[in-house]
């Protein structure tokens, strides 16, 4: 099948080796952030740190709220940035190292009072004031990094390439976390200590790839072509007009509600899959890192084999087949004995072909998204645009965290005390951790599907469309 945008005159651009390597590198540090706290977050503020399920949830929650508001802030404020260094350099740069420093602070233990109802509220009270400095300069680096798509490449496959890149970094980096975490685990028993040394090796390593990302981009998006800013792009309207104009935009729409299906699926999945293999599967803190590492790796082995077939089936197609291998996995593991540990690496794989085009099909499909919407306002708004995209992916995620946590608590899930034996759940709590990890992610991965079914931008359509917004220039 050829390329559409052959047969309107026009070359595809190619972006060089270098510059898709430096542009995944910026998405290292974040995907390993978001990897561990994803993983580890909750089973440490509830069996290390000793909170109560339930205020434990309420930190995450809040935290995760507070992120999702300052999404549309970042995006705003970066559309209007004007320096040498262009609208999103400067954020990633300035984030950078508070961004590394905050996350530690994550994984430190403070005890504030012999008290223990004291030391209890005052610990829920230190995460949450960290939890929003993090989700603050997380935003102030992440956002303006994945703007950056639509201003290295217009054209519609290369799109899909580059995010094959950013997602090869970003699978690799959650990977790499996991395997990180398992060498730390085995080198002390203290579990206190365990994640001070998780938490100060992720930070480092986090902080690194985002420069190397600004190194490698910086005259590609700068060159004049590729930056897309004009004088009047439309970011001078009051921010409730812009939201007005993009939720207007009814691809956009169906992105969102696409990006925000999988990733709730996966995302809560990730938080439940500790307790599941620990309590209902009875295996032990190595087995569930193991199982989160077989669908991360085949996820990661799938990414240019999915963008290849991209080119033959587009899109919406590769999508349909990544989440009907997904939702027979997820489903499968609600009906897992015990006993049945090969069936559940089986599930795992399987999990791991349709993950891993939850991580490529929606972000390549935004920047389309976009183009459309020049096509209709002539102007550019990326920032704003990724913004809620991640808005809403982040307050889905949020209470769907919390709703597992209080699963947890009202179906009368016993926490585990630092230094004390696992205690046995009750068979209320099995069988909530078995419908979070089971029926309800399939509910929400079908109905991703449906809105994937609806989504209009073909590749043809984006062909046309960049034809229209090139005739429209050239007539200026």
């Amino acid at each position: 099948m050829t390329n559409p945008s052959d047969s309107l005159g026009t070359v595809p651009e190619k972006l060089s080796v270098s510059t898709k390597l430096a542009y995944g590198a910026g998405d290292l540090g974040p995907a390993i952030t978001a990897n561990i706290q994803a993983v580890f977050l909750l089973i440490f503020l509830t069996n290390v740190a000793g909170l109560e399920p339930d205020l434990a949830g309420i930190a995450l929650l809040i935290g995760k709220v507070w992120d999702a508001i300052n999404d549309p802030i970042v995006g705003v404020l970066s559309d209007r940035t004007r320096s040498r260094w262009g609208r999103r350099y400067p954020w990633i740069i300035v984030g950078a190292i508070p961004f590394g420093i905050t996350f530690f602070l994550q994984w430190v233990v403070p005890r504030f009072s012999s008290d223990p109802v004291l030391n209890q509220w005052s610990l829920f009270w230190y995460y949450v004031i960290i939890s929003i400095l993090f989700n603050t300069f997380y935003t102030a680096v992440n956002l303006p990094y994945t703007a950056l798509t639509p201003e290295l490449t217009q054209d519609y496959q290369e799109r899909t390439t580059l995010n094959s890149f950013r997602f090869f970094f970003s699978i690799g980096g959650s990977i790499l976390s996991l395997l990180l975490a398992q060498a730390i685990f085995k080198l002390t028993p203290d579990p206190i200590q365990r994640y001070i040394l998780l938490g100060a090796s992720c930070a480092v390593i986090s902080v690194l790839p985002l420069f190397w990302c600004v190194w490698g981009t910086y005259k590609r998006t700068m060159g004049g072509s590729q930056n897309l800013a004009t004088e009047d792009d439309g970011t001078s309207l009051p921010m409730l007009e812009q939201l007005r104009v993009i939720f207007q935009n009814r691809p956009f729409l169906y992105v969102i509600g696409i990006y925000l299906c999988s990733w709730l699926a996966l995302q809560n999945t990730v938080a439940i899959i500790p307790f599941f293999v620990k309590n209902w599967m009875r295996l032990t803190d190595q087995d569930f890192i193991n199982v989160i590492l077989v669908v991360q790796v085949t996820a990661l082995s799938m990414l240019f084999v999915w963008s290849k077939a991209c080119e033959r089936v587009g899109k919406k197609a590769v999508y349909f087949m990544g989440m009907g291998l997904w939702i027979i996995a997820q489903f499968g593991l609600f009906f897992l004995q015990p006993n049945q540990v090969g069936l559940m690496y089986f599930l795992a794989v399987l999990a791991g072909f349709g993950v891993s085009t939850a991580y490529l099909i929606p972000w390549s499909m935004l920047p389309d998204v976009i183009d459309l919407d020049e096509l209709n306002t002539g102007q550019r708004r990326e920032g704003i645009f990724y913004a809620f995209m991640v808005l809403l992916q982040k307050i889905g995620l949020a209470l769907g965290l919390y709703l597992v946590t209080l699963a947890l608590k009202y179906s009368g899930f016993v926490k585990t005390v630092a230094g004390e034996a696992a205690p046995d759940q009750p068979a209320s709590a099995l069988l909530a951790i078995r419908v979070a990890i089971g029926p309800l992610p399939t509910i929400v991965l079908i109905l991703g599907l449906v809105l994937a079914y609806f989504y209009p931008i073909t590749r043809e359509v984006h062909a046309e469309i960049l034809l229209k917004l090139r005739s429209r220039k050239e007539s200026v």
